[in-house]
């Protein structure tokens, strides 16, 4: 993205101190010191972060959120006296601001699909690239979900597997959703994996109503293909046919 230039009035030095974005504050919550102070210090090269804090376990990770509230929190999910999972959960049901960003070495597509199911808004593994791990924190600040092509792939086949038992919408979700019960039905589909033709013959209605009904909940919801409307669902909790 091209930034535009802008004059400095008078030539006075404050003019920018006064006018530069608040840092994005960060906390790094994993079990290994050697870890946490390599990412630290990757991170300090980039002038718009703010590494405020550091947690060595799960319990650690709720204190310094709710003394923190940190924008950003960069979670690992294997970690003593509580696990990030069992971290996750807690913070969702505290319905704290900040974003998480689940950074792990694990592989397990399972513990994947429940960090979405618990709120988190981004998955990197440990083995990404510096500047995908920054390229995320930047995108997850800004409201974005993050996961790379890979670990969408592995999500969604996981989530659409038969046995994965899946959680109904709650009141609350669904009174906050600006969806219609039909378009939530849609989206629930589309989540399972369900093409255009198979939610037509599924709901009994054309395809070309399936395609209306597709182009109204992209605007309404702010995304631009199916796939981020299916991460949004699991996100949301909308993946559950109402």
């Amino acid at each position: 993205m091209t930034e535009n230039s802008a004059t400095i009035p008078n030539g006075n030095p404050s003019y920018l101190a006064d006018t530069a974005p608040e840092p994005i504050r960060i906390v790094i919550a994993d079990d290994h010191p050697i870890f946490r102070d390599g990412l630290r210090r990757l991170l300090a090269l980039e002038s718009d972060f703010e590494v405020v804090a550091e947690a060595a376990d799960g319990k650690e990770v709720l204190e310094v959120v709710e003394k923190l509230d940190p924008d950003i929190l960069l979670l690992d999910l294997k970690m003593p006296a509580l696990d990030g999972l069992a971290a996750l959960q807690k913070l969702q049901l505290n319905k704290r601001r900040t974003r998480v960003i689940v950074l792990t070495a694990s592989e397990d597509k399972n513990e994947f699909v429940q960090a979405m199911k618990f709120g988190t808004s981004g998955i990197v593994l440990k083995q990404t690239a510096t500047d995908l791990l920054i390229k995320s924190i930047r995108k997850v600040h800004a409201g974005e979900i993050w996961l790379d092509s890979n670990t969408t792939a592995a999500v969604m086949r996981q989530f659409a597997a038969p046995s994965e038992t899946i959680a109904p919408a709650t009141g609350r979700d669904r009174d906050r959703s600006p969806l219609s019960q039909r378009e939530r039905e849609i989206v629930a589909l589309v989540a399972q994996g369900y093409k255009n033709k198979e939610m037509a013959e599924k709901m009994f209605i054309s395809e070309q109503t399936v395609k209306n009904h597709l182009h109204n909940i992209f605007d309404k919801l702010g995304v631009s293909d199916r796939l981020e409307l299916a991460l949004y669902a699991i996100h949301k909790n909308l993946h559950s046919v109402p």
